[in-house]
């Protein structure tokens, strides 16, 4: 049976609103949202099927849960929000000595404003594509994620509703349904739809699918679909190996397709509805992304920019 985190029980958020309330003489509204805050932390441990306790939690549990939420697009202003409750519940913990460590203590806050995200080169990505152990029973189907991620710029949330019936393979096109239930038709590159269908009509076939997911193109050992957090360890467990040091997340790839995209002189509108935003101001960054990139490129090249 999968453990959930048994030693934070809600006697122990409770006391937690005790403390904020009387101790800390804050407001019901604050006492709320700190609560809210540790709230959903637990409920990502427990969807996710994660093992684990106080005692157990690490820095790196609570880094995957940020990358979780940024997959879910919740903004550097919400998550710096959560990361503050997180916070004031492990200085309570620490306190009463119900826990000696704090994995929040090394987080810091993500940074507000605008923010430009990580993108990685195409020799990156290739170099994670050709580190995959195709030997592996996961092999094929990790290579096929990275393959649409990047080929089509899918949200991890699309990525992992995929439907074989989705896939237009004599044209070339995916049916995605994005955010809001909006359906968008995305192009498929024939390098990506090859190795796609090797997945689908090799490893993919040793796995007996769940009634339910027959349909779905990306599957567990168990016959269910992935994760979001599994997808995420998938991508950083390869940045990992092969020596990778930007912070990414399953997200990376999409930004990577829509910057190399435009680097290469896509039209804009296009690039929009390929991605699914409803307005091009969404897609906009991407161009400020590239605006960045020949900063640093005059700036280390050209003989009036290098410093003296």
């Amino acid at each position: 049976m999968d453990k959930t985190p048994v030693n934070i029980s809600p006697n122990l958020i409770k006391h937690y609103a005790d403390y904020l309330r009387l101790e800390l003489s804050l407001s019901d509204n604050s006492v709320e949202a700190y609560c809210h805050d540790v709230n959903l932390f637990l409920q990502y441990l427990e969807a996710e099927k994660i093992s684990a306790d106080i005692n157990t939690i690490t820095q790196k549990t609570i880094d995957n849960f940020f990358g979780y939420l940024f997959d879910l697009n919740i903004g550097a202003t919400s998550q710096a929000r959560i990361l503050s409750g997180l916070k004031s519940f492990w200085r309570y913990l620490t306190q009463e000595d119900i826990t000696e460590t704090d994995p929040t203590v090394l987080i810091s806050s993500p940074t507000l404003g605008r923010h430009l995200p990580e993108v990685l080169s195409y020799e990156e990505i290739q170099k994670m594509i050709d580190s995959i152990d195709l030997s592996q029973p996961t092999g094929h189907r990790n290579k096929a994620m990275i393959e649409v991620m990047y080929g089509c710029g899918l949200r991890v949330s699309e990525l992992i509703g995929l439907q074989i019936s989705d896939i237009y393979r004599n044209d070339g096109f995916l049916r995605i349904i994005g955010k809001g239930s909006k359906e968008r038709l995305v192009p498929i590159g024939d390098s990506s739809l090859k190795i796609l269908f090797q997945y689908i009509e090799g490893a993919r076939l040793h796995i007996t699918p769940k009634p339910k997911f027959t349909d779905t193109v990306f599957l567990n050992s168990r016959g269910t679909n992935l994760t979001r957090q599994m997808v995420f360890l998938i991508v950083k467990d390869l940045a990992e190996k092969n020596g990778i040091t930007k912070a990414i997340s399953p997200h990376t790839f999409r930004h990577s397709f829509a910057t190399h995209l435009l680097e290469g002189g896509a039209n804009l509108l296009a690039v929009q509805q390929m991605l699914g935003h409803a307005s091009v101001s969404t897609t906009e960054i991407y161009t400020h992304i590239s605006d960045e990139l020949l900063r640093d490129t005059l700036t280390s090249y050209h003989p009036r920019f290098k410093k003296c």
